[in-house]
This record gives C-alpha cells, structure tokens and sequence, in this order.
C-alpha cells in the first residue's frame, strides 16, 4: 500500500553554528500525486529544509520520513526514487546534452533509451552537437530537470527553477512540470519566492516565514481560511445606482469603472441582492468572485 505522503518531517528544527535558528518544528507533509509549492521570501528556510531533507545537511532535531519509512536507516533506497535540483545544475560546459546525461546514465545504470526521452520530456532533443555552455539559462534549468528525471524518480525536487528565466522560460517549466505530474505520475515538491508564479500551477502549498509553517494545505483551502481582500464583483446597466443600493444596505461597495465591488457574501444575500437590482430596473450582466491572489494572502498573514 502505497504512503498517503511522499514526504513528511516531524518537528525539524536547524540552527547555524553561532546558533541562529533557521527552522523551527517544521512538520512538512507531501501528498503523493501532489505539485506542492513550498512557499516563503528568500531566507525563509525553503532551501535549508530540501538539503535536510536529501542528506545534504546533518538534521540536528527532528525527523525526516520519505515514502512512509525513515530517511536515515533507509538513505540510499530513498535516493533511488528521487530526483533533485537544488540551485543552479551542475553542468559540464563543454560536453553536449547527451554527453552530460551519458555521463549520469553510467552512474545510475539505466537504459541508454532514457537519454532520448527525456531529452524529449524537456523539449532538448534537437540540441545536437551543441556544447551545455553554450545554452540558454532556461535550456540549463532543464537540463537539469532531465538529469533529475533520467533514473525515473517517483518524487522530483526543485529549488527555484524558475529563477532568471523570462516569461517565457517560466511558462514553459510551468508546462513542463503540469506535464511530468499528470502524465508521467511524478509527484513534484517545489519550492519559490515567486508566489504569483507558483500560484498557476500547485495542488497543495506549504506557507514558511522566519523558519516556521504558518500554513499547509490544499490551495483552495488556503483561500478559504485565508480570504484576505476576496471580493463579489457586480457588473450591472448602471454602476450608480448600483453602488446606492449597495451602500443603503451598509455594505463596503466600491466603484470601478463600470463595475462595483463588495466583500464576499452569502449565497442567499446574493440572490436576495439580484432580486433588489432587478426589481429597481438594473440589468445584472456579470457576478463574480474573485480570490486573493498568494502574494496578497502571504502579505496577510505574515503581517497579522
């Protein structure tokens, strides 16, 4: 039977040498299937917790288990079922896409057929003779995420891959990720400052500031605990006498353009508002709601 959780750590705490503490009881947990986006600004302890995590670092306090047994007794086995990219990839500049996974393939032992498909997997195959230094930092980044992937990993672990990329860049690793977690089954743990980012494609999120979770979850169960500035937006045939109807009800309305604004309501107060605007004569074009993006709820919760 197969761990409800790939990943799960249990009051990890780490302190540098002058004993500034960097994590503080985290208690980490990674669904299997998930895309789990680990959360944080820069110096949050994201990058701290992965190296943890892989045996990178000694844990000082606490416990790490990975596919539902102990990471310690069990290092090697647990390696064999994940890859990582932690930072930059370590690369041999002169050597070309597939000399560089030749290279690793020996130390894995797999079968040379992995090299073509996950060159292909990256959108790298037609790289040809070109050497690694010559690449592009997006072309690197996924080349690096080919490396990870080559021995078949069932968990994948990023740290900030989409640093440096443009827009572009970024949207292809986002399909690139989407596309290893559906079809390829791998669960992914990947951890950014780039909220806004990482908001397009997560399942579950795992909010850490100062070292410590201030959240873990679903994403839509972060937007619901969370609902910071969530708001009903009402576009209507008349945003004035929208917005007196809104305020002769005490609500905080706002006007924007031709749309009006209200902080979220219950079904019911809904349908009776609707009821109201077309019984004065508004034509009632679009209702929505509209969640707070990470950024927003982050900068809420770190400042209550």
């Amino acid at each position: 039977m197969q761990a409800p959780y790939v990943l799960e750590t249990q009051q990890l705490s780490y302190r540098f040498g002058d004993g500034t503490a960097i994590l503080q009881d985290l208690d980490l947990r990674v669904p299997a299937g998930s895309i789990y986006g680990f959360l944080g600004p820069n110096g949050a302890g994201k990058t701290t917790t992965l190296r943890l995590v892989l045996g990178l670092l000694r844990v000082q306090q606490g416990q790490v288990q990975l596919f539902g047994q102990p990471f310690a007794p069990h290092r090697l086995a647990a390696l064999r079922r994940i890859g990582a990219l932690i930072e930059a990839p370590s690369l041999y500049g002169h050597l070309t896409a597939i000399e560089n996974l030749q290279v690793l393939q020996m130390v894995y032992q797999c079968p040379a057929a992995r090299i073509g498909q996950v060159l292909s997997t990256v959108g790298l195959a037609g790289t040809g003779t070109k050497p690694a230094g010559r690449f592009s930092l997006g072309m690197k980044q996924r080349l690096g995420i080919a490396m990870a992937l080559l021995h078949q990993p069932e968990l994948l672990i990023l740290d900030e891959p989409t640093n440096g990329l443009d827009p572009n860049g970024m949207l292809e690793m986002r399909e690139l990720l989407r596309t290893l977690n559906q079809q390829h089954g791998t669960t992914i743990l990947i951890s950014s400052h780039l909220l806004a980012e990482l908001e397009k494609m997560v399942s579950h999120v795992g909010v850490i500031h100062r070292g410590r979770l201030l959240f873990q979850g679903t994403l839509a169960e972060l937007q619901q605990q969370r609902p910071g500035n969530a708001r009903l937006w009402l576009t209507t045939s008349d945003a004035a006498k929208t917005m007196s109807l809104l305020q002769a009800r005490g609500l905080d309305a706002q006007r924007h353009e031709a749309a009006c604004s209200v902080p979220l309501l219950a079904p019911a107060a809904v349908a009776d508002l609707v009821r109201t605007l077309v019984r004065e004569q508004v034509d009632v074009y679009e209702i929505r709601p509209s969640q707070p993006d990470l950024e927003a709820i982050f900068m809420d919760m770190v400042t209550a």
